[in-house]
Parts: structure tokens; C-alpha cells; sequence
């Protein structure tokens, strides 16, 4: 089967699988630092499941609490590729949050599942009856083991209810019902801040590690200000469990905020982009002056303002960094994702190019930025948007910056990756060959139009969009000579999904230039393609990343450069 490369670039796709996790000890857990006292229904929550970015289904969840103890109970529905539907689950604990019952009548893929449990004595006795057979289960369970059977979401809220009294490096046991127990590690508590429709959520995110047979699976548990579940997140699973209040599209993750932040909506054509505007610093005595400004351009797929990708929040820490060194700074929601109008689906490299322009226009009437001196940051798909939008606004556009941007068309890219990916899978040679012979099938049809009698329905399905029509069909070299502006590119050593030979490629093309204004070209070492120290550079290494800070390298590099190039010091800036 053919892994159809269609260079979404920040999005990692990650095969599903139901947990099968294996015994492994641990200590027991602390009390619970903020658990609800309070007998009667706490607030029932809905959660929203995705896999791989899309939605498979949800789930209705109720905790009832009295003096004999705790009761979660939930229904609902999950599709391809669970297929489970719940009738009814509940989970009993007494006060001490020690396991008394669980009770499951659900459908798994077309087949009745009931699962019966009941705890004492350091024990798990379990009555299971699936696809028609009934078979009895004991297993050895601690007396305050959380229960966690798979693909039952409201269970996590016990989870979410026992981890602030956790410290960091202690675990916790976890029976994963009705197969086995499992040491859940508490590795690290990060603060999150949740912006809803409604309010500000101030969120923990306990991020865990559960015991695998030969390896760990690590997941993430956030919790708001009254231990309850927010979101349950599987990342190299592709797996989130989004609460409906963060779920919805006016939510977003607040991953780095400043005092002197603006929450902006910039009209488009038809709809509303959702931006941030990021200032320098206020300093006491400093008149309102106008700033030097910087519009961050994102990479492809479903990404909002803060670009984040595997735990690296690219843009935020970016914009971060470039409003300290005295820029005002706008980073926005794609058209359709996140909390901006408009439809991602139809959408072309273009139509991408449209909003950057309608944002250099929103700049523009801003009294606080000096609209001579606008420079554009565009990261891998995002430098292409930059590309036509340099050249398109040679008036509003002073400075470019081109961050590991592909160098190629985008036709000739997707082989190189497919190609790359190959080579890394233990296949015949003629395999890999007629893999690489259906991929350009693929694409000559997406580009032409025709030819898709001869390719499986399931990759037209996947291909013949519009936005991969125009990423096949642009290229570079085209634009490059049209764009007036000095340019800066900025290449990780490492990156292994946009290589550093397209960085050499894109400098010989600036330097070709009628007129070259100027361009620089600066590889980072040791950096992938989110900008972070890396061993490989390879994208399923962004998972088990150890370091997730934007390089201090980069970072000095793209300050330095917009300084020269806009004409910015720190005594003028903002002045």
C-alpha cells in the first residue's frame, strides 16, 4: 500500500492503536490536593475524541458524589477505526478514591461487550462476555489503583482528580480493565492557559509515562482549577480528548502570553482572521512611538497563531522573542483553523498569500507601527506564502524571511520526502520503485486533471484538493525573481522534511536577482525543521523530543538580521 506523501508538513501522522499496556511497580500516590467535597452531580462534561485531527465520535460524562463515594458514569459513540458504542458505563469508588465496581454494556464493533468488576481484597474480578463468549479474569490490583479500561474516556476524570496530589517522579498504579495493572509516572507539571469563548481556563498539564511491554507510552492529562478533566492527549497516537468548551473552534491554547498582548480580529475577504499582536515591553516614561513590525507566516496543515507541533509552540516563542527585541509582532489563526473565519479546505497557496496581504494592509492603518519598515517571517510552506506576497507588495513588504522553505517545486519536494521515506522502510527495491511510479501517477493527475482512471479512488479522494494543486505546481524560481525585498534564510542543519540543500538553492536563486537588494543564508546546526535541537531531525523523532525551545542560535540570527534590515536599535525602537 502506497503512503501517499501530501506535505502537510505539520502534521504527524500517527498510526491508532488501542492501549495494551503491560505490570510494572510503583508507589502509591498521594491524596488528591484539590478533590470536590461536595455530595450531589458535579458539572457533566462532553467530550470531543479525535484521531489524527479529525473527529471520531464523543462522550457524555456525569460524577455523581455522596458519603459513600465517587460515580462516573458515561454513554457514547466512537467510529472508524474503534467502532464502539456505549450504552452505559459506570465507576464506582468510595471516598478514599479505592475502586469498588465498574460496569460496561456497550457495542464493540458490531458485537455486544460486557465487562462486570468488582474490587476487593487487592483484587480484580472481572466477568467479561464479548462476541458471545463469557469468560471469568482475576488479576492483583492495588487497593487504590485507578481504573483506566481502553477507550473509555470518562475513567480519565478519576485520573485528573488524583494527579495534583502527585509529585513529580512518584506514579501511580493504573488498571487497565479488564486486562492488567499497570505504574503510570507523573514526569513533569507545565501551567497551561486556555482561552474559551466564555473565560480563561488556568490549566495543569500533568504529563505522564504508562508502562508498555518493552517500551512507554507518553500522554498528557490536563486539568483545570477544579481537578477536573480538560483534555486527554496519546501524542504519538494521534489520540485527544478534548473537553467541548477548549474543543470548539473559539478555544485556543494561550502558549505564551504577555502583559502587552492584543487580541485583534483583521476583516478578510468575507470572514475574520484571528490574530495576536505582541509589543515590546512597556518602559516607564516612553512615549507611544511606532514600531517596527513583523508578520509570522505559518507552515501547512491545520496549525493556529502559535504554530505548535509537537509540544513546540514555533511561533509563539518567536513572537516572544522578536517583541523583546522591540518589534510589534502579529502571528494569526489560518483561515478556517482555530478561532479565524473563512474555509481551510478550499483554500490555495493564494488564497494564503490573500491574508497575509490583508494583514500587512491591517498594519498599514495602525498608528503604533512605522509602515516602511514591515518584514514578513514565513516558515516551510509559510516562506512560499511569504514568496508571493513579497512580491505582490513590494511597497508594504520591506524585509523577508524565508525559514526552512523548500527550494523546489512542490511536486519535486513530495518525491524527495516519499523518496527519503522509502528508503527507510525494509522493502524490495521493486516495491519501492512502484510506489515511487504510483506517487508521480498521483501527482501528474492532480496537476493535469486527468488520469485518475488508472489510481485508486482512496488517493483521489486524499489528493485532488485545490491547496495541493497549487503546492505541487508552485515554484520557487518563478517568484524569487519577482521579489524586491532583502532576504534572509534561515535552514536547520538537521531538518530532514525540508533539507538543507534547498536552503543553498533558495540563496542561489536570491543572489540571481536583477538588482539583488541582498541575501543571506544561515544554517543552524544541530536544528530540525521545528527549529529545536534534535539527534535525527527525523519527524518521528518530534514525539520523543527532550528539548522544545526554539534555537537560541536562530532566534539571534532573525533578530539581528530584521534589526539591520529595518533599521531598528534599542534606542529607537518604539520611538
Amino acid at each position: 500500500m502506497l503512503c501517499l506523501v501530501t506535505p502537510r508538513f505539520h502534521s504527524i501522522l500517527g498510526a491508532f492503536f488501542l492501549l495494551s499496556l503491560a505490570l510494572s511497580a510503583g508507589a502509591a500516590p498521594q491524596a488528591p490536593a484539590k478533590t470536590p467535597t461536595a455530595q450531589g452531580e458535579l458539572a457533566p462534561a462532553v467530550f470531543t475524541v479525535f484521531v489524527s485531527g479529525t473527529v471520531i465520535g464523543s462522550e457524555q460524562v456525569t460524577i455523581g458524589a455522596s458519603a459513600d463515594g465517587w460515580t462516573i458514569r458515561s454513554t457514547g459513540r466512537l467510529g472508524v477505526p474503534v467502532n464502539l458504542s456505549t450504552a452505559r458505563f459506570e465507576l464506582r469508588y468510595d471516598r478514599d478514591w479505592k475502586p469498588i465496581s465498574l460496569e460496561i454494556d456497550a457495542t464493540l464493533r458490531g458485537q455486544a461487550l460486557v465487562v462486570r468488576t468488582a474490587f476487593a481484597n487487592g483484587q480484580a474480578s472481572n466477568s467479561i462476555i464479548q462476541a458471545g463468549q463469557e469468560r471469568q479474569k482475576t488479576d492483583a490490583v492495588a487497593a487504590d489503583t485507578v481504573v483506566l479500561p481502553n477507550m473509555f474516556f470518562g475513567a480519565v476524570e478519576a485520573l485528573a482528580l488524583r494527579l495534583p496530589g502527585v509529585a513529580a517522579g512518584s506514579q501511580i498504579r493504573a488498571y487497565i480493565a479488564p486486562q492488567v495493572e499497570i505504574a503510570i509516572t507523573l514526569t513533569s507539571v507545565t501551567d497551561e492557559r486556555i482561552q474559551t469563548a466564555a473565560r480563561r481556563i488556568s490549566a495543569k498539564r500533568y504529563n505522564i509515562e504508562m508502562a508498555n511491554p518493552g517500551s512507554t507510552v507518553a500522554a498528557e492529562v490536563w486539568v483545570d482549577e477544579l481537578s477536573r478533566l480538560v483534555r486527554f492527549r496519546v501524542p504519538a497516537q494521534g489520540l485527544d480528548v478534548a473537553r467541548d468548551d477548549v474543543a470548539a473552534v473559539s478555544s485556543r491554547v494561550e502558549r505564551m502570553a504577555r502583559p502587552t498582548d492584543e487580541q485583534v480580529r483583521v476583516q478578510a475577504s468575507g470572514f475574520t482572521l484571528a490574530a495576536t499582536v505582541s509589543k515590546p515591553p512597556a518602559s516607564p516614561g516612553t512615549a507611544a512611538g511606532r514600531y517596527p513590525a513583523v508578520i509570522l507566516v505559518p507552515g501547512s496543515g491545520q496549525v493556529d497563531r502559535d504554530e505548535t507541533v509537537a509540544g513546540v509552540a514555533v511561533f509563539a516563542q518567536l513572537a516572544n522573542a522578536l517583541a523583546d527585541a522591540g518589534f510589534l509582532v502579529v502571528r494569526y489563526d489560518k483561515r478556517g483553523i482555530g478561532q479565524s473565519g473563512g474555509r481551510d479546505e478550499s483554500a490555495t497557496i493564494l488564497d494564503f498569500s490573500d491574508d497575509v496581504r490583508t494583514v500587512a494592509k491591517y498594519l498599514e492603518k495602525r498608528a503604533d507601527v512605522d509602515p516602511k519598515r514591515v518584514g514578513l517571517v514565513g516558515h516551510s510552506e509559510g516562506g512560499f506564502v511569504g514568496l508571493l506576497s513579497a512580491s505582490e507588495e513590494k511597497k508594504k513588504i520591506a524585509a523577508l524571511v524565508l525559514i526552512a522553505t523548500p527550494g523546489t517545486t512542490g511536486a519535486e519536494l513530495v518525491l524527495e520526502q516519499q523518496r527519503h521515506q522509502l528508503n527507510g522502510m525494509d522493502l524490495p527495491d521493486e516495491e519501492k520503485r512502484k510506489r515511487m511510479d504510483l506517487q508521480k501517477q498521483i501527482q501528474a493527475a492532480v496537476i493535469s486533471g486527468s488520469g485518475w482512471d488508472a489510481i485508486p479512488s482512496a488517493y483521489k479522494r486524499q489528493a485532488d484538493t485545490a491547496w495541493f494543486r497549487s503546492f505541487l505546481t508552485f515554484d520557487p524560481a518563478k517568484i524569487v525573481r519577482k521579489v524586491a525585498q532583502p532576504i534572509l534564510i534561515l535552514q536547520g542543519e538537521r531538518d530532514r522534511q525540508v533539507t538543507a540543500a534547498h536552503a543553498q538553492l533558495l540563496l542561489d536563486l536570491a543572489k540571481a536577482r536583477k538588482n539583488d537588494p541582498g541575501a543571506v543564508l544561515s544554517m543552524v546546526a544541530g536544528v530540525n525543521h521545528l527549529l529545536v535541537p534534535a539527534v535525527t531531525g527525523e519527524v518521528d523523532e518530534y514525539a520523543s523530543l527532550q528539548d522544545r525551545i526554539v534555537s537560541p542560535d536562530l532566534v539571534r540570527t532573525l533578530v539581528g538580521w530584521l534589526k539591520d534590515t529595518l533599521h531598528v536599535d534599542s534606542a529607537r525602537a518604539g520611538r
